[in-house]
């Protein structure tokens, strides 16, 4: 995982809008959040793929398929992916961006389990990434309060036994579409100096018809997705959701009937960090050591489109702990930075052929 190492308070933001750190938790559970400064959403899906790759201690190389997982690519193209796949000289890789909103990253992950399911791919790199800092209207207080950046990845890889991800879910609801929204900017709306006066290009929320959404769709999500893998909600250890809202995940643990003990809970940290949620916390929960070999987790993520997704696995049993030799690591900063030369002398051998051609051109000559 990444996050930036900015961190905009409660306090912080009441010198900003009429609000107040008792006025957000109390609605909210958030405490703080953290704001990228000069991190674009590559730049910090690229720092969490990293930092897996090395936990792995996998070669880029190998990676047959890069997911991203966000609803604020740096551009609306090229695909954030393939930003992603160059800075990591992962040759070999497909790369492809996936908008699902919040509920991006298990989406991701159901997809990427299918498509080594498939037998396509053996290697499959899932990012969720979100900058919301530079979507939201801080003018806002129902909104601003809300959002953080950040990033997380993981690996997938094939293998035998029954561990894994043993089943998925996926949901949509497009009646719902305008409940949560970056009105102008795409195809309907492009952006005019009409739009950028009105404010269109900030996100905008109906936080109770989202809340209404939530705390319906998330149970039954994660009991139709334990019932598909052959448990039950009691056989659950561990519930990673979307960290939206604390009173969300409560209502949750009431209506499945499940102590707030078996729920992951970071977002009195990170806020909402959309797409970048789920993973940001279930690097955590392993780092704490909350997550033991043979538990059985759901993931499950919900938000614009209107979206849900949810994933049931089994954490397998982890092999025998060894340092990672440190000529590995050496080897993938080599491999990173070879990858970055590689991109400058493509794009400086395309300038000096256009060059070539536009000389030609005025010379009168074809070119050869």
């Amino acid at each position: 995982m990444y996050v930036p190492p900015r961190v905009l308070t409660n306090d912080d933001l009441a010198q900003r809008v009429e609000t107040s750190h008792t006025w957000i938790v109390e609605r909210t559970g958030i405490e703080r959040r953290h704001i990228a400064d000069r991190e674009t959403s590559a730049t910090m899906a690229i720092e969490a793929a990293r930092a897996a790759l090395q936990v792995a201690d996998a070669d880029p190389r190998d990676i047959d398929l890069i997911l991203v997982a966000t609803a604020t690519p740096d551009y609306l193209m090229p695909s954030t992916a393939c930003l992603v796949q160059d800075a990591l000289g992962a040759i070999r890789a497909g790369a492809v961006d996936l908008n699902a909103g919040c509920s991006g990253f298990v989406y991701a992950l159901a997809m990427a389990n299918q498509a080594i399911a498939s037998g396509e791919h053996r290697l499959v790199l899932v990012i969720g990434v979100e900058k919301l800092s530079c979507m939201v209207d801080w003018q806002d207080r129902s909104t601003c309060v809300l959002f953080g950046d950040g990033a997380g990845a993981v690996l997938l890889r094939a293998a035998e036994g029954r561990s894994g991800i043993l089943a998925s879910l996926l949901g949509a609801d497009g009646s719902g579409a305008d409940l949560l929204i970056i009105p102008a900017g795409g195809s309907a709306q492009p952006p005019s100096l009409e739009t950028v006066e009105k404010r269109l290009h900030y996100l905008r929320m109906n936080g109770r018809e989202v809340f209404r959404f939530a705390t319906r769709v998330v149970p039954r999500a994660i009991e139709q997705v334990a019932e598909k893998a052959g448990l039950t909600v009691r056989d659950i250890d561990l519930v990673i959701a979307h960290q939206a809202n604390l009173r969300i995940l409560e209502a949750v643990a009431k209506r499945l009937g499940l102590p707030m003990e078996r729920f992951v809970v970071n977002l009195q940290e990170y806020g909402n960090t959309s797409a970048a949620s789920v993973p940001i916390a279930l690097c955590e929960a392993v780092q704490n050591g909350r997550i033991q070999p043979g538990q059985h987790l759901v993931l499950v993520g919900f938000g614009a489109g209107l979206t849900w997704a949810a994933v049931a696995l089994k954490w397998s049993e982890a092999p025998a702990r060894l340092a990672v030799p440190r000529f590995h690591n050496l080897l993938r900063s080599i491999l990173y930075r070879w990858a970055a030369w590689r991109t400058r002398l493509r794009q400086l051998l395309r300038r000096l052929a256009v060059e070539g051609i536009r000389r030609a051109e005025r010379r009168g000559k074809p070119p050869s």
